[in-house]
């Protein structure tokens, strides 16, 4: 019996992948180093202190993995701030599940920019517990943030649903034993094998509803 609900941000609420995609690449190219698929898509789902690592290690950013993301966060924050790219039925999706089960957060996004996101939204207020990938110890598609959000909602992984977009984040959130819907990300569709592992996939925040969070 599902009694709860973690949300992942990006891709799921929020059209965010291509504003990341856009910062970082701007970032990295002003620094001289590599932008191409291979990092794009080998970044999704890391935490914040992983990405930055890569894109040191990796992609040719001489800057530290501390100062790289202190200046993308900064850049996002503006981003947001200029125009905030909630998907088509966010805020209603999230305040309809919300009156039905306590709701998690579970983000690969920097916390102080998922509480910014939120505040800007208007709907802070519908999550009972947050956690940024950054809090733990791997990001997705590692369990590890679901196995958090679950753990500060006070409710056994296994009564949670999870609403995922991506490859990295259905597998994490699998990983950790939710019931897994995915909404798959139209720009950065998740590969078969990750949709495989889901327990439902529906079009549209729209389409999210509590019968198909219960299963």
């Amino acid at each position: 019996m599902i009694a709860a609900v973690v949300f992942d941000l990006d891709g799921v609420l929020l059209q965010s992948e291509e504003v990341w995609d856009d910062v970082r690449e701007r970032y990295v190219r002003e620094r001289g180093g590599r932008y191409d698929g291979e990092v794009q898509r080998a970044m999704m789902g890391m935490s914040a202190p992983e990405w930055s690592a890569y894109l040191h290690e990796h992609a040719g950013v001489s800057d530290e993995p501390d100062a790289i993301n202190q200046k993308v966060v900064e850049r996002m924050l503006e981003a947001y701030r200029s125009e905030l790219p909630l998907l088509p039925g966010a805020i209603e999706a999230v305040r309809r599940t919300a009156d039905a089960f306590p709701l998690g957060l579970a983000s690969s996004s920097n916390r102080a920019i998922f509480e910014e996101v939120l505040r800007l939204a208007g709907i802070e207020q519908c999550f009972r517990a947050t956690v940024s990938s950054e809090e733990v110890a791997r990001g997705k598609p590692a369990p590890d943030v679901y196995l958090e959000a679950a753990r500060r909602l006070e409710v056994p992984p296994e009564q949670c649903a999870a609403v995922e977009d991506s490859h990295a984040g259905i597998r994490s959130a699998e990983a950790a034993g939710l019931r897994v819907v995915a909404i798959p990300n139209a720009s950065y569709p998740p590969d078969e094998e990750a949709l495989r592992l889901a327990d439902a996939v529906v079009g549209s925040l729209d389409a999210l509803t509590v019968e198909v969070l219960r299963g």
